[in-house]
């Protein structure tokens, strides 16, 4: 559907979505929606049966060929805050964010070439068993902690990204629709562990890519008679939402190449090499050739997805910019603005339908001298910009006011551009099938998290030594361990409306404990004469430093990684320097 008038075709939706909940879809979509999730479900339970061991439980027997290893390797990545949040990031930041992956095939290499056969020929069940056996237990167990808080908090904000989902389209109270979401993929991660997990990742993901291919064919489907996609890329690129390259360094600055190629070279190094929701996709591979060619795949595939999905929202962009978009894309926590400062709501949104109109006519006349002369005049751009520049002003009032009236738990309305768009904009069936999709993707990333989580607090914690443990219990614990994890993600869901943009906060939270451990790993590999206590205590004093750097923040959050990293491996050379002087030379060791 798309709208002729500003004003009360936003106003009729809105008060629609929020009078009539369950009428913000059609009995096609909702149908097409449960179906998807439900055979999702029968799926992943019918998998996953037959479970006889932990062996099977956790590592799937490690029996999956290098397809399955490479699609659950990018569906645990590819979260629903991918889905929902990267093209919301694109419509307000640009497309500079994929960026943020350039350093990923290079740590593809590495890991393949080190971390792989290592983890291979020890036989571990979890990356932090490797450490016990080349380090101590304390490393081993803090290590573990690390990745247990890291991954426990950030695994809570990815269940949080589909409850939106829910909150929009069924008027449902956010906390509830945490509940929903955490519990129902619940149901099938506990029941059938990682054979389950790996085989519904693999049906996931295809149906994801094929869905968001048909969105970006859509955005581009309804623009007006005459606009192409060509035209809508020149208006996203004359809106500043192309900037896929910036070369401008800045310690403060997220995401330009600098800090793209060295802090993400980092920060993928030590998620794909470390952190036990990868790990856990690679050694259940059935040798070390499936394995390698799965993440190396991946390695090629991401960054290409990565800018197709951020492309979407840089369309959307060019959508909303011939047609009229929302004041503010959170419509509860608009309408709750409004009814209680009605006076302030009603003048801002005169101002801005009056705002948008000229914006609509702006860029009617670009593409018009476009087509006529071949690109559009100074004047023109420069007074489209200054439109942009007063809708953007008058955005961030409306989102302050919201805020400091604390009108929603949910102080960004980053998060619901993709979905304002999809519920308003797409044809019945495909509206269903998209909010399928970003469940889906929930799905695929979470029940792999929570599938690690278990494996590390099981192996690492609970039962790590013990040899009075039979099969049958391993499973039983295997899977109360998925179970409390599960709760305990949940509540963490509770929270995250607080963060902003869900796809910054994910890899924020990561960049904070990802350098420490990367850097106890690459001690573990490449320093052999650094004992345990002395990684341990480069450890703390590492994690220490990086928090403190980041409370004050001296540099943007992808530089983390880097001072982590480094300051283990820096602090850990020093007493290296010092055994090679005392013994000498350290004899080759080969892993």
């Amino acid at each position: 559907m798309v709208y002729s008038c500003s004003g009360c075709a936003i106003y009729t939706d809105r008060v629609l979505s929020l009078v009539y909940p369950l009428l913000a879809m059609s009995i096609t979509d909702w149908i097409v929606l449960f179906l998807t999730l439900i055979s999702m479900i029968a799926y992943g339970l019918y998998k996953g049966r037959r479970q006889s061991s932990a062996h099977s439980y956790l590592l799937a027997d490690k029996q999956m060929p290098w397809y399955i290893v490479l699609l659950g390797i990018m569906a645990t990545q590819a979260s629903a805050i991918t889905f929902l949040s990267a093209p919301g990031q694109a419509y307000t930041d640009g497309m500079r964010f994929v960026q943020y992956y350039f350093g990923l095939p290079i740590a593809m290499v590495v890991i393949s070439v080190t971390f792989i056969p290592i983890f291979r020929k020890q036989n571990v069940y979890t990356a932090y068993e490797y450490l016990e056996q080349r380090f101590d237990k304390k490393t081993r167990l803090l290590t573990s902690f690390l990745f247990l808080l890291s991954r426990g908090l950030s695994t809570g904000i990815s269940i949080y990204a589909p409850a939106i989902i829910l909150s929009s389209i069924l008027g449902m109270n956010i906390y509830l629709a945490n509940i929903v979401t955490g519990g129902l993929l619940l149901i099938y991660t506990y029941a059938g562990g990682a054979k389950a997990v790996a085989h519904t990742q693999k049906l996931q993901f295809l149906i994801i890519l094929s869905a968001m291919g048909i969105a970006g064919y859509l955005v581009v489907h309804r623009l007006p008679r005459g606009i192409d996609m060509s035209d809508a890329l020149y208006i996203a690129g004359k809106s500043g939402k192309l900037n896929v390259i910036t070369t401008d360094f800045s310690w403060k600055d997220k995401y330009n190449i600098w800090s793209g190629i060295i802090g993400g070279f980092f920060l993928a190094l030590s998620y794909f090499g470390t952190d036990q929701s990868q790990v856990g996709r690679y050694i259940s591979a059935k040798d070390n050739t499936e394995g390698k060619l799965g993440l190396l795949l991946n390695g090629l595939v991401k960054i290409p997805m990565q800018f197709l999905i951020l492309l979407i929202g840089a369309l959307v962009f060019a959508f909303y910019s011939f047609f009229p978009a929302p004041l503010y894309f959170n419509p509860g926590a608009y309408e709750k603005f409004n009814q209680q400062e009605h006076v302030t709501a009603s003048a801002l949104q005169s101002r801005y339908d009056r705002l948008h109109s000229r914006q609509e006519q702006q860029s009617l006349a670009i593409i018009n001298e476009r087509k006529a002369i071949g690109k559009a005049s100074g004047n023109t751009v420069l007074e489209y910009k200054n439109t942009q520049q007063q809708i953007r002003s008058l955005r961030d009032t409306v989102a302050q006011k919201i805020a400091s009236g604390n009108y929603s738990p949910d102080k960004n309305d980053t998060n619901y551009i993709f979905l304002y768009f999809v519920k308003h904009s797409l044809p019945v069936g495909i509206i269903g099938l998209l909010f399928a999709v970003i469940i889906l993707a929930s799905w695929g990333s979470i029940s792999a998290a929570l599938n690690s989580l278990a494996a590390s607090s099981l192996m690492d914690i609970h039962i790590r030594g013990r040899c009075d443990i039979t099969e049958k219990q391993e499973l039983h614990y295997g899977r109360m361990h998925t179970l409390a994890w599960g709760l305990f993600c949940i509540g963490v869901a509770m929270f995250a409306a607080r963060l902003g943009s869900l796809i910054e906060a994910v890899n924020v939270l990561g960049s904070l404990f990802y350098g420490t451990i990367l850097g106890i790993f690459l001690v573990a590999f490449y320093m052999k004469k650094v004992k345990g206590t002395f990684v341990f205590a480069a450890a703390l004093i590492t994690e220490a430093i990086v928090i403190t750097v980041y409370i004050c923040d001296i540099v943007s959050f992808l530089w983390l990684n880097v001072i982590g990293a480094l300051l283990v491996v820096m602090i850990c050379a020093l007493h290296y320097t010092d055994i090679l002087k005392e013994k000498g030379p350290p004899s080759v060791v080969n892993e």
